[in-house]
């Protein structure tokens, strides 16, 4: 079944994307469950980025006992001081969305050994949050998992794939010589004798045509069909996308 636009019209005025991506990952793990090995058990995960903010006022600095006695009896606490900052900026750690499928290896006391992501607007949107995103992409990589990206978004002319390649040293590969920022990928350092290459099965994806079906590894030895038409299918029907 083909891929549709979900960020632009008709069908961006008939739904919201978030509703597909909000879905996408349990329907995932659905079709999932029927091709798993005993020993993995496979989890949505959706979080939404959201800042914290904490009230300094609301606490109330009298109440901290912070160098003053302690009652009859008590001594008092010595505060130390430390020098002022050498620098300091105003910022904050960015929390990104969110939007993926987690594979685990029950025998191995829930050892992480896949992930699939589903790329998000935000998670393209600025330097600092495609850096961060790539960033944790290729650390579940050297930790030895799998991991698999999705990009439907079409609306943001970025590729993390290839971004996640420079990462991590390595030359980004071209889609038949052009720029792709839409796509699916399969990753998974994969020995070879006493090395390990990264290996990967990168397919663009085109609105108006079928998305593929990637392997997913499991481990060294053993991959599993991941059919992403499928399962984005069955999502669109779920949410009454035409």
């Amino acid at each position: 079944m083909p891929l549709r636009d979900h960020f632009r019209p008709p069908l961006s005025t008939q739904s919201s994307w978030e509703e597909v991506h909000g879905g996408w990952p349990m329907v995932i793990v659905q079709q999932l469950g029927k091709l798993l090995p005993p020993q993995y058990v496979a989890g949505p995960r959706v979080h939404l980025g959201s800042q914290a903010e904490i009230d300094i006022a609301a606490f109330d600095r009298s109440d901290r006992g912070l160098g003053h006695s302690t009652g009859a009896g008590g001594l008092a606490t010595a505060v130390w001081a430390p020098a002022k900052p050498t620098s300091e900026f105003e910022t904050e750690l960015a929390d990104f969305d969110e939007y993926e499928v987690r594979i685990y290896d029950t025998q191995r006391g829930r050892h992480l050994v896949a992930a699939i992501e589903i790329i998000s607007p935000s998670n393209k949107d600025r330097p600092e949050s495609r850096r961060q995103f790539v960033a944790k992409c290729a650390e579940l990589l050297r930790q030895h998992v799998s991991v698999v990206l999705v990009d439907i978004v079409t609306v943001r002319d970025f590729d993390l794939y290839a971004e996640m390649l420079e990462w991590i040293g390595e030359k980004p590969e071209s889609a038949n010589g052009h720029h792709q920022s839409t796509y699916a990928v399969s990753c998974s350092w994969r020995p070879r004798g006493i090395k390990r290459w990264l290996e990967s099965w990168n397919h663009p994806l085109i609105v108006g045509s079928p998305l593929p079906t990637l392997p997913l590894w499991l481990s060294d030895e053993l991959a599993i069909p991941l059919d992403l038409d499928a399962s984005y299918e069955q999502t669109c029907r779920d949410l009454r996308i035409a």
